[in-house]
């Protein structure tokens, strides 16, 4: 997926926190840290980073018209694989409070909550919302 196709869709998939541009991907996916998983059809994708022993995910996006259908999950799965084969141990993320389908998603694949971030995302309308961490071991 093109830099433009990934902002495209995540535009389709948040309000808050706020899409990325297409310049955002651009430059992330310039590390060599970053890696993308995404399905072949362009519907979804995950960005994430890794170095040494930690992998983050950084965002995740599905579109919303087949939600639920259990791509995410695969894409999960191949997530995990990556991060391990780069090297990491344990994985982390945030993911806002009021995103109960992300957290649905994120228990299944075996994530728990190791803290929070009071006030993490803003709103358009000046609104705090928390991000609650996550973070799985891979060993």
């Amino acid at each position: 997926m093109t830099p433009t196709a990934l902002a495209a869709l995540h535009a389709q998939c948040f309000d808050t926190p706020p899409p990325w541009s297409a310049r955002s991907f651009a430059d992330l996916l310039t590390s060599p840290h970053v890696f993308l998983i995404a399905d072949p059809q362009g519907r979804a994708f995950i960005l994430g980073r890794a170095i040494v022993d930690e992998a983050e995910l950084l965002t995740l996006a599905t579109d919303p018209a087949i939600r639920r259908a259990g791509l995410a999950r695969g894409l999960m799965t191949a997530f995990e694989a990556e991060a391990e084969r780069r090297g990491a141990t344990r994985i982390f993320l945030e993911v806002a409070e009021n995103n109960l389908a992300a957290r649905s998603l994120y228990a299944a694949c075996g994530f728990v909550q190791n803290g929070q971030r009071p006030g993490y995302y803003a709103t358009e309308h000046g609104a705090n919302i928390t991000a609650m961490t996550l973070c799985k071991s891979l060993v």
